[in-house]
């Protein structure tokens, strides 16, 4: 704002006698401020479309730099933390502008180029074949080559960009900066693996939501998963996550759970019920209640005591509710996961409330007895149930009092729901009432259902164990850790680790490989769970990226020298980017913030996965191609280079960032 008022009052101040020539650039160059400072007022509000499909998508220009641009014309500003692509799309927002002011709106198209046609620089600029298309259109006849031209001539400066090609059709070739990659990865080790800059939210994941009284399976491994990765990769953007568990701890199945337990345990007011296995204890009543008509009644009016506060019946369902939190707690600290509890129960006032409003709205409508409410004014597809014929709620009445508690008592802005692909109808429908109801305003929320495909078995079918039961998530982990610790045995490696280095590689192995093989699916798609594939130590897999980072770790372990002082090293080291697989590293290291702008805009965590394995294979290719420790024939170190050392120590802190959103737990041994 300063500058540009700076430059409107140099305007002003200019008088007739003024060249003509430095008038106009002054004007562009307030055009061009005015424009880049429009940008910033859009991405620093609310996204205006949240649209209604499952995955609502919010494009953050978040870039520190975008500010900082207005500080001087010929140049453009960034920070190591800064996505480049997105930089790179400020830079060319600013060259069309300057060259075409009438398209200075239109969106910028950058695409990274492929590492194996470095000879096209490392991304492009697409603009200029449509820009012709729209000049064209108005009677101007240029080629998308002299557009293309144009462009890179107003480009501003940018550390970041060495130069500036135009190729083939059109295209604005982008080669980056050595100079500047060695920086970033220098204050990357000095400093740490730092966020890129993004508008923070409020944001309330309701993710893993298993049922009490029944055990924890397969079917909920995948919302525990993706849900715990959505939080760490949006606490790490350092946005404010609130974690939720929204468990089934309500409904008419505890009248039978509590009449069962006052049969089989009279004394439970007095001594603890020594329930061993709660799901047998389900099993039992619901076989009482489907066969004894007097259970079923009993059953019946147990719940109207639980729902009316009788003080036994909520003892009782209190000792059912902590028999399962310890069980799903056991299963949270083996995959380690932190959710805060929030189930069912803790809507139940705020369901009378919004029914309350929902009548004062006029939204709701007589049917049969029920109360229903369409979700928009059309009155197309399903209606929500929001009042029973007998008066009592429903799960439509408790997720409109849950999205309405965490918009307005929470204060979210952002809430993300990670529940399997078949409530996405349910959902999208609970969204658009919301927004009839006056409860979400698309102007200052974002609401994302994310959803998820099922888990197969080997033959391609839903997974479930060799008699068709559903495979308990507590057995699932135990077999992966069976399997992981025969692995490590089988190559010797009981014989040279120490005990509990090898229950921490045991661990890190069996359960790393569990949650990979999850993520790294588009988890819109089913996989198929196959432990032989996920265990195997070459391809995009736990293993194989936990493999290669314990062997990164051990480069500079093993030169001799200190390398525990990173920042020491760098007062006397400077990374150096001379040779092709050093720079074809850097390059990759330093994609890691647009991946990590890309999977929370989308909420897809494979395209982190993709990135760590892509680290590890262009790693590869390097310490094949570059000495880092020399040695003579007798095996004593000759030489030790440096630089290539502090380039390992980078990877290993990418690895070692994105390991922790992922969920992995990397281990100096294995």
């Amino acid at each position: 704002e300063l500058e540009t008022q700076r430059l409107t009052a140099q305007l002003q101040s200019k008088g007739s006698n003024e060249a003509d020539e430095d008038l106009v650039k002054l004007q562009l160059e307030n055009t061009k401020l005015k424009h880049r400072l429009a940008i910033l007022r859009q991405v620093c509000s609310p996204p205006s479309d949240l649209g209604s499909s499952s995955t609502m998508t919010v494009f953050f220009y978040h870039c520190q730099s975008i500010a900082e641009e207005s500080k001087a014309a010929g140049g453009v500003e960034l920070t190591d933390s800064c996505s480049i692509t997105e930089h790179l799309q400020s830079v060319f927002a600013q060259a069309i502008a300057l060259a075409f002011p009438e398209y200075k709106d239109a969106p910028v198209s950058i695409a990274a180029v492929n590492s194996a046609s470095a000879k096209f620089g490392d991304y492009q600029c697409n603009n200029a074949m449509k820009l012709a298309k729209q000049l064209k259109e108005k009677g101007v006849n240029k080629s998308p080559r002299d557009i293309a031209a144009e462009i890179q001539r107003n480009c501003p400066s940018s550390p970041l960009i060495d130069k500036l090609e135009v190729a083939g059709a059109g295209f604005v070739n982008v080669f980056l900066s050595k100079d500047f990659a060695a920086k970033a990865l220098s204050g990357l080790l000095r400093n740490g693996v730092k966020p890129p800059p993004v508008p923070k939210r409020r944001v309330l994941i309701d993710f893993s939501s298993p049922n009490i009284a029944k055990q924890m399976h397969v079917g909920h491994l995948r919302s525990t998963i993706i849900g715990e990765s959505i939080c760490r990769l949006l606490e790490f953007l350092q946005h404010d996550v609130v974690r939720i568990n929204h468990l089934g701890d309500w409904g008419t199945q505890f009248g039978m759970l509590i009449a069962h337990l006052e049969d089989r345990f009279p004394n439970f007011l007095n001594e603890s019920p020594p329930i061993g296995d709660l799901q047998m204890f389900y099993k039992e009543s619901k076989k009482r209640f489907d066969e004894d008509e007097d259970f079923k009644k009993r059953a019946y009016s147990r719940v109207v005591s639980l729902q009316s506060g009788e003080p036994n019946s909520i003892k009782a369902w209190q000792l059912i509710c902590n028999v399962s939190r310890k069980e799903f707690q056991t299963i949270y600290n083996r995959l380690d996961v932190s959710i805060e509890e929030r189930g069912e129960s803790f809507y139940q006032s705020r369901m009378l409330s919004v029914v309350e409003l929902l009548r004062k709205k006029n939204l709701l409508e007589a049917d049969e007895g029920r109360e229903i409410m369409w979700p928009d004014e059309s009155k197309t597809g399903i209606p929500l149930t929001i009042v029973k014929s007998d008066g009592g709620f429903t799960y439509d009445t408790s997720d409109m009092a849950a999205i309405r508690h965490r918009l307005e008592e929470e204060k979210c802005t952002w809430v993300i729901y990670v529940v399997d692909a078949g409530q996405s109808t349910h959902f999208n429908t609970i969204f658009k009432a919301a927004e009839r109801a006056g409860l979400l305003n698309p102007a200052v929320h974002r609401v994302d259902h994310v959803q998820f495909g099922v888990v197969l078995g080997e033959d391609g079918k839903k997974f479930k164990t060799r008699s068709g039961d559903t495979v308990k998530l507590s057995d699932l982990l135990d077999e992966g850790m069976k399997r992981s610790l025969n692995q490590l045995q089988s190559r010797g490696r009981n014989d040279v680790l120490t005990p509990q280095e090898l229950t921490d590689a045991q661990e890190a192995v069996a359960y790393g490989c569990i949650k990979y093989a999850d993520l790294c699916h588009n988890r819109i798609s089913d996989y198929i769970f196959s432990f032989d594939k996920m265990l195997e130590d070459r391809g995009n897999t736990a293993v194989y990226l936990l493999y290669t980072y314990t062997r990164i770790c051990s480069i500079a372990r093993n030169s001799g020298e200190d390398f525990s002082d990173l920042a020491k090293v760098l007062d006397g080291v400077s990374i150096d980017l001379s040779h092709e697989k050093e720079w074809k590293l850097a390059k990759t290291l330093l994609k890691m913030h647009d991946i990590l702008i890309k999977c929370s805009n989308e909420l897809f965590l494979h395209f982190l996965c993709e990135f760590c394995y892509e680290v590890c294979t262009v790693f590869t290719e390097f310490y094949d191609s570059c000495y880092c420790i020399e040695k003579n024939k007798a095996g004593e170190i000759i030489a030790v280079n440096r630089s290539r050392i502090l380039l390992c120590e980078a990877t290993a802190a990418v690895l070692r960032q994105s390991f922790f959103i992922l969920g992995l737990k990397p281990v100096a041994k294995i």
